[in-house]
């Protein structure tokens, strides 16, 4: 007799804030790899709105379990509240 074993891979998926310095610009996105999507803002990308303001730094990110919870987490950020918890960070960081 055989088993089977299933093996389940914790595949995490990030949410991030990026600040663009020169144009006072926050992004919010998620993503499976975020070293790749953060060279893809800042160097790959040839369109879209985040080509327009680069340089980007990382201002925030967060592991998740999951791309729902990130789906789910990225809007947060996104609401009056989540924009306000990123401009805090800013303050703190750079006196903004």
């Amino acid at each position: 007799m055989s088993r089977v074993f299933r093996l389940w891979v914790f595949m995490s998926h990030w949410v991030y804030a990026l600040y663009s310095i020169a144009h006072d610009k926050l992004y919010v996105g998620e993503t499976g790899d975020l070293h790749a999507r953060f060279l893809s803002h800042n160097e790959l990308a040839t369109k879209g709105w985040t080509v327009r303001y680069r340089p980007w730094i990382i201002l925030y990110s967060e592991e998740v379990a999951s791309r729902s919870a990130a789906l789910v987490r990225e809007k947060q950020l996104k609401s009056g509240g989540g924009r306000t918890f990123l401009r805090g960070l800013l303050a703190a960081y750079y006196n903004k």
